[in-house]
């Protein structure tokens, strides 16, 4: 470990060995006193930096002290003086002797001052790079509710969260990950209401990480999750800073990453994935109605393809006889079987998917639906596919559009291969087994301890009190307890006598 040395011209010298060849470094060497006998240096990385923070700093160190003697205490106590009482007096500073973490501080942004005979190095917070406003979110738009989002300033991201919950109990543990990245990763939890083994245990598995950057929450994701060969997300990344709110005051456990506007939201349940903002904005009958609809949504999504099959190819008996001479004059002209048929419409609608993410947002839409559409009609008048099949895809689709998130789709996605591959091989009877293969592993599956299907496997054990607001989602003052997240001496949260409502005579 190496120190900062009260030599200037030796600090000097090994800071310009580090870093060598940056070209976007800026590196002052003034003197000052009143004999100018005392030299001081500042560096910083040109455009990470306020330059404003940086003018006005030169200014009140010539201005300030330029009457200080050359003797180094006395230099340290008024500089420290202009430092708090002169123009700077709300300004960002420490000192620090380790030159690794002094490096660290410039490449993060900050600002390098030295003092000639002074051991220590003045770290000032002078942060401020490019970056992108505060807009409204992508992937989880809301008719009803915040518009905000994050953005990949880590920052301004913890910022967007105090600002909904302005309460002392709301907690930020920093540190930082990757050996070259160096990139900030916060912990943020509320203390009174989080329960301390899941803290610890998330606090675990982030010093656990050893990479050389991290440049996504992505990465952080893949590290941490439970068990990395389910194709079911264990934890839930979100960009609204209101859901990332919500989840605190249930006890959960926020991961905010920098350059990354995706907050990671930990534990998770299954139940998490088909709920929006939304939900907890408007009547809670209109609500429930719509939850019920992407549970049903998200079942069809998977299973639909792999029921057609297991009907139309092994048990076509259970169809209605016009609907059946319906389907077989219509698979006449159809030149392969219904499972090739299902896998390669199913493979087409993917390729259309991906194609219409990767275009921009106007062209990306218009190709979704238009494309669809033309190479749907084009394979049924070419005879290749059915038209029932054209149904049964475009059905599929529309489905996995309604769950609020995107990784749950991913999932079903990859779990609607293995149901159609059982169901071509076995029928009803490999339908079957693939759901029930589905529903052991989703059962075994956890996240940080907590139950992946909860709280439909844990009835018994934590009661129904959690049901209210899964499948159906019941008025706000009727969910009086904090769900499984929370401390037990934290599960009530709201208060019935004081939100007893009286007659107006």
């Amino acid at each position: 470990m190496l120190y900062i040395e009260k030599d200037i011209d030796e600090n000097i010298k090994y800071l310009d060995l580090r870093f060598k060849e940056f070209g976007d470094i800026v590196k002052r060497k003034f003197p000052i006193g009143e004999h100018r006998e005392t030299n001081l240096y500042i560096s910083y990385i040109d455009v990470m930096t306020d330059r404003a923070f940086i003018d006005e700093l030169m200014d009140i160190l010539m201005i300030d002290i330029r009457q200080v003697k050359p003797t180094s205490d006395e230099l340290k106590e008024n500089i420290f003086d202009a430092l708090k009482n002169g123009g700077l007096a709300t300004a960002d500073f420490f000192e620090e002797t380790d030159f690794e973490k002094v490096i660290d501080e410039i490449l993060a942004g900050n600002t390098l001052l030295l003092i000639d005979g002074f051991d220590k190095a003045i770290i000032l917070s002078t942060k401020g790079f490019p970056r992108r406003s505060v807009s409204a979110a992508d992937t989880e738009v809301v008719v009803q509710g915040s518009k905000e989002a994050f953005t990949e300033t880590f920052r301004v991201n913890t910022v967007l969260i105090r600002r909904r919950i302005r309460d002392t109990n709301l907690k930020l543990k920093q540190m930082r990950i990757g050996k070259r990245s160096k990139t900030d990763v916060g912990i943020m939890y509320m203390e009174d209401i989080a329960r301390p083994e899941i803290l610890r245990e998330v606090e675990r598995r982030l010093n656990m990480i050893d990479i050389d950057g991290i440049l996504d929450s992505g990465y952080i994701e893949q590290f941490i999750e439970d068990d990395y060969k389910s194709p079911f997300p264990q934890m839930q990344m979100t960009e609204r800073p209101d859901k990332v709110a919500s989840a605190l005051l249930e006890g959960r456990i926020a991961i905010v990453v920098d350059n990354t506007p995706f907050v990671i939201i930990v534990p998770t349940i299954l139940a998490s994935f088909y709920q929006s903002s939304e939900d907890y904005y408007q009547r809670w009958e209109i609500m429930s109605f719509i939850r019920i609809i992407r549970y049903i949504a998200g079942a069809l999504a998977v299973c639909l393809p792999g029921l057609y099959i297991a009907i139309a190819v092994y048990h076509p008996a259970m169809i209605p006889m016009e609907l059946i001479l319906k389907m077989s004059e219509a698979r006449q002209t159809v030149p392969i079987p219904a499972v090739l048929e299902i896998i390669l419409m199913e493979l087409a609608f993917e390729t259309l998917r991906e194609a219409g993410i990767r275009l921009p947002s106007a062209i990306g839409s218009t190709l979704g639906i238009v494309g669809g559409i033309i190479i749907g009609q084009a394979a049924v008048e070419a005879g290749l596919v059915s038209p029932i099949v054209v149904i049964v895809i475009s059905l599929t689709a529309i489905c996995s559009f309604a769950i609020p998130n995107i990784a749950l789709v991913a999932g079903y996605r990859i779990t609607k291969y293995f149901i159609i591959l059982l169901s071509s091989l076995l029928g009803f009877f490999g339908f079957w087994i693939a759901i029930l293969a589905c529903l052991i592993h989703l059962v075994t599956l956890k996240s940080f301890g907590i139950p992946y299907l909860y709280p439909f496997v844990s009835v018994k054990q934590y009661g129904l009190n959690d049901i209210k607001d899964t499948i159906i989602k019941l008025p706000v003052f009727m969910l009086r307890k904090r769900p499984i997240f929370a401390k037990d001496s934290q599960k009530v949260r709201l208060s019935l006598k004081k939100n007893k409502k009286e007659d107006i005579n």
